[in-house]
C-alpha cells in the first residue's frame, strides 16, 4: 500500500459513549475512516501507523442526517466508521501529549 494513502484512510478516532464502553470490553477502537477505504486497507492503515495487532475490522456507513434551514432543506455528507478490534496486549493510546 502507498504511503501517502496510509495516512488518507485514517481520519481520526470516533470518541461517543458507546465507543468508549464498546473500547473496554472488548478491545476495540472506533475509528473515523475515508468513504472510499476497504477492511483490508483498514487493517493494514492501523497496523503500520499504531505498531499494533490487528485482529479484526468491521466497517459501516454512517448516513447524514436532513437539516431543515432557513433556505430549505440541507443533508450532512455520509462517512465511513471502522470498528477495530486489536489482539490482546495491543493498545493505542488517544491522549494528548503536551
Amino acid at each position: 500500500m502507498n504511503e501517502e494513502r496510509i495516512f488518507k484512510v485514517i481520519l481520526g478516532p470516533h470518541v461517543t459513549e458507546k465507543s468508549a464502553t464498546t473500547g473496554g470490553d472488548t478491545n476495540q477502537v472506533v475509528l473515523k475512516v475515508a468513504r472510499d477505504a476497504n477492511k483490508l486497507e483498514i487493517k493494514k492503515a492501523v497496523e503500520k501507523l499504531f505498531e499494533v495487532v490487528v485482529e479484526d475490522v468491521r466497517v459501516l456507513t454512517v448516513k447524514g442526517k436532513t437539516r431543515r434551514t432557513k433556505n430549505g432543506v440541507g443533508k450532512r455528507s455520509d462517512w465511513k466508521k471502522a470498528y477495530v478490534r486489536l489482539a490482546t496486549g495491543s493498545d493505542i493510546d488517544f491522549a494528548v501529549v503536551d
